[in-house]
Formats: C-alpha cells, structure tokens, sequence
C-alpha cells in the first residue's frame, strides 16, 4: 500500500513507487495487491483491518514518502504515541495514540537487518538503509495499527520524493527486490518455527 498526497507531497512518491512494483510483479506464487492509503487518520484505522480481513496476507508492505528521507528506508517498528500532527482532513487523534493501551512499539517480526544486507548485496543501484523512527504522522501511525492488527506480519518503506535521487522505476526495482527479500526471510523464519513445533 502506498499514500495518496499530503502537504508539499501533490505528487506521492510512494503510490508512485508501488505503481511501478504492480507493473514488474512478484514471483509467480505470490498475489500482489495494491491500495493507495488516504493520508486520514481515521480512514487507516478503518481500512487496515478490512484489508487484513479481505486478504489475510501472508505480509502486508507499506510504503511512505519521506522528505528527509535520501535512501529506501526499511522501518522496523511502529509508535503507539505522539501523533499531534493533522492529517488532509484536519484531524488528529485526541488520545494522540493508534490503539489505547496498546504497547509502546511494535516490530515487525522480519528481520530488517537481514533484509537491508540481502538487498545490499545484489548491487542495485539504490542504497538501502535501517530506521527505527517512522517519524509519528501518518506512516508511524498506519504501521503500528497494521502491526498491532497483525502481530507483527508487517513492514513499512521509506521512499525518498521522486528524483531525489531515485525515479520512479529505481523505487519500483527496489521495492520488488525488497519484498521478495522479506518473504524469503519471513519464509525462512516460519520454517524454523514449524521445525520447532514438530520435535
């Protein structure tokens, strides 16, 4: 899923991005579905559970654009506080948290460590980075509701705005070798668990 415009952003780099994902695909076993989320508080709080409830994924990726942001950015957790900023609506939350009584931070349960080395390693010509602060507005706030929705079987994008420095087929080419990094890992992992189960 990416984000419609907001703010300075007319132009979404990230709906942009996942454009461009749609048109290269995924590997065959894998049913790719893309949303364009509104920059809406409570349209997100809405959406994200009927979204899990009309696919349950096996991951669901959200990406976000970030004007600070000069590399693809893989988020690993989402904030349950401190979102004073307003949305396109004007809105923001009175309780400034996603899920009342909900923990402080969610992460993911992908090892973005492990995915930011794998996509590394196969020299494409984007840099990819770690972050641990999605940075309270919208993006924070769809990731931590997406990961409280889903126990964790979440991840979240940073993109830089368009050209700056990358086009939009380079964040395509990115976001494809990225997601296919995250299920390899998250296929691994859940190996390891049903290996786990078994003994």
């Amino acid at each position: 899923a990416g984000f419609g415009p907001f703010g300075e952003h007319a132009v979404n780099a990230s709906w942009i991005a996942v454009q461009e994902l749609e048109k290269l695909g995924l590997r065959d076993d894998v049913d790719l579905h893309v949303y364009e989320v509104p920059v809406e508080y409570q349209t997100v709080q809405r959406l994200i559970p009927a979204l899990w409830k009309k696919h349950s994924p096996q991951l669901v990726v959200h990406v976000g654009v970030s004007g600070m942001a000069t590399t693809v950015t893989l988020e690993k957790c989402g904030h349950n506080v401190g979102y004073k900023g307003l949305d396109n609506c004007r809105f923001c939350p009175g309780s400034q948290c996603c899920v009342e009584g909900g923990p402080e931070c969610i992460d993911s349960i992908i090892d973005m460590d492990a995915v930011c080395r794998r996509v590394s390693a196969l020299g494409l010509d984007v840099t990819v980075t770690i972050s641990k602060d999605a940075g309270r507005y919208l993006c924070d706030f769809t990731y931590y509701t997406s990961l409280y929705q889903s126990r964790g079987r979440s991840a979240f994008v940073h993109v830089p705005p368009l050209g700056k420095p990358y086009s939009a087929e380079q964040l395509g080419r990115a976001l494809q070798a990225i997601i296919e990094e995250m299920l390899d890992v998250l296929e691994h992992s859940e190996d390891k668990i049903n290996c786990q189960h078994e003994h």
